[in-house]
């Protein structure tokens, strides 16, 4: 069978980086093929390239077996060849209906669109492909997977025939990414083919034909799904073998260290976020948090780090009553966090490495003088152990953070946040949209802070790694804990039900 899309050879430089380096990559009609490799492999900039938003430097590009100019291949080519993209944050309009969303990215429609047909094709659309959404509702009031068939139905009204799905089920819950694994399939059997990019590999034999892993800007190999594993792919992903099954040593839970008594609180829309809250992590405990997106996780996170008041309630921490908290208090109890938006809450994206690695505690005596004056040489010296410690890769510690790959970035975050061993740590999607070797690394570093005695939240929509780290494991559902058990004696079904149903299935 000829390929619908190959790419032979294919070469992309940035300044002082070989992002791709005589790249092969091919897909058939109604294959599902999944791009694997860590973050920096180049898979983004390949895909980039495919739907005309990069010029390659050296390559071909073939459509049909047709030789493209690619020197002016633009994103307009690239869709009107049939070539689509779903990102990872969905190009949606949140304000705007469905139905209005759906008729801004048409470039074939004209000023007044016939918006009756567009409809009448949404809802043809969603039957055929179980992609059921109602047009008429806002962007806002759809859950996340809700949106995610928004970006397919798109791709479809384009005559897609070759569609790149980046992370889809990063922020799914189970039920969802089952949904959109049904989906995919349907979509391959009527002839799409989809390039589809995961970190999540138990997905990727589930549903690909086959895998091209790319590592450092190079092809590593291609090989039918049949004929591989998860530990051998790993192993070309990363050049190394790698354990994600985390060795963790015997759960003995101290005293409560964070302790949430009916706490309440209001979101940024001014809506009730938290209803009276009840939750307590222990000294020597990873207590993960599952809940489908928008069910208070993010409030409960900015409560205990001091970024949003509680209407109600007490927050205590070891015992100590801060429940009119603030981000100094929280940091000066011993409040670590690492946050899910690395760049817009992790980091002041333009500092250098070293005044990001103190911006908690640069008051201190050993790094400033009466808090004002900083002491360069002391600080550059601690940047440099952690950068040690913790791996960091950069092109300079003066370079501004920004800069630094996702796994890089979050590796800084870490540093500052767990090298003075905090007894309280809130970490928020700690290994979302990370390489296979930086997810590893995350989730060691949490388990070594828990072997020293933290008391650990950790709030994920990832429910194998919830599985993995935690050792008890609630579920938010409505801004309440409808279910908290012990990880040994739950499954992952068990949890996506409880997201989705709350306290119906708890009963």
């Amino acid at each position: 069978m000829n390929s619908y899309v190959k790419l032979k050879q294919i070469s992309k430089r940035f300044p002082g980086v070989l992002a791709l380096d005589n790249v092969d990559f091919d897909v058939l009609p109604g294959e599902i093929h999944a791009l694997l490799g860590e973050n920096g492999a180049g898979k983004t900039v390949l895909t980039n390239i495919l739907s005309g938003r990069y010029q390659l430097d050296e390559g071909e590009i073939y459509i049909k077996g047709e030789k493209v100019e690619s020197d002016n291949w633009s994103a307009r080519d690239a869709l009107e060849q049939g070539i689509g993209m779903i990102y990872q944050d969905f190009m949606l309009v949140e304000e705007h209906t469905v139905l209005e969303n759906i008729a801004l990215a048409d470039l074939s429609i004209p000023f007044f669109p016939d918006y009756d047909k567009i409809q009448s094709t949404i809802i043809e659309l969603g039957k055929k492909y179980q992609l059921e959404v109602d047009p008429n509702a806002k962007i806002w009031q759809l859950s996340v997977g809700e949106k995610q068939r928004v970006e397919i139905i798109k791709a479809l009204m384009h005559g897609t025939k070759v569609l790149i799905m980046d992370e889809p089920t990063a922020v799914l819950t189970p039920q969802e990414s089952d949904d959109l694994f049904k989906i995919v399939k349907k979509l391959a059997e009527e002839g799409t083919s989809i390039i589809f990019i995961s970190h999540k590999l138990p997905e990727v034999f589930a549903i690909c034909d086959r895998i091209t892993v790319l590592r450092k800007g190079k092809q590593i190999g291609s090989v039918n799904v049949s004929d591989t594993n998860e530990k051998e792919l790993a192993k070309m992903m990363v050049g190394r073998e790698v354990f994600l099954k985390t060795d963790k040593a015997e759960y003995k839970p101290g005293n409560p260290v964070i302790e949430l008594k009916e706490i309440s609180a209001i979101s940024d829309r001014q809506t009730r976020a938290l209803n009276k809250l009840s939750l307590t992590v222990n000294k020597g405990e990873i207590f993960g948090l599952a809940g489908v997106s928008g069910n208070g996780q993010k409030e409960l996170a900015e409560v205990i780090t001091g970024l949003r008041p509680i209407t109600e309630g007490f927050i205590y921490i070891s015992g100590k009553d801060i429940s009119e908290n603030s981000p100094r208090k929280a940091i000066r109890e011993g409040i670590g966090h690492i946050p899910d938006d690395r760049i817009g809450m992790g980091v002041v994206p333009d500092l250098g490495m070293p005044k990001s690695m103190v911006l908690k505690n640069y008051r201190e005596e050993r790094f400033s003088l009466k808090g004002i004056f900083l002491k360069k040489e002391a600080i550059v010296s601690y940047t440099n152990k952690l950068i040690e410690k913790f791996n960091i890769k950069t092109t300079g510690i003066e370079s501004p953070v920004k800069l630094l790959s996702g796994g890089n970035l979050q590796k800084v975050i870490l540093a500052r946040e767990l090298s003075e061993s905090p007894p309280a740590l809130v970490a928020v999607h700690p290994t979302q949209g990370l390489d296979i070797g930086a997810t590893e690394f995350v989730r060691n570093s949490l388990e070594n802070q828990r072997i020293n005695g933290a008391a650990i939240l950790l709030i994920s929509e990832d429910l194998e790694e919830l599985m993995a780290v935690s050792d008890r494991i609630g579920v938010i559902y409505d801004g309440e804990i409808v279910d908290v058990m012990q990880t040994k004696d739950t499954n992952i079904e068990a949890l996506g039900l409880l997201m989705t149903a709350g306290k119906h299935a708890a009963a």
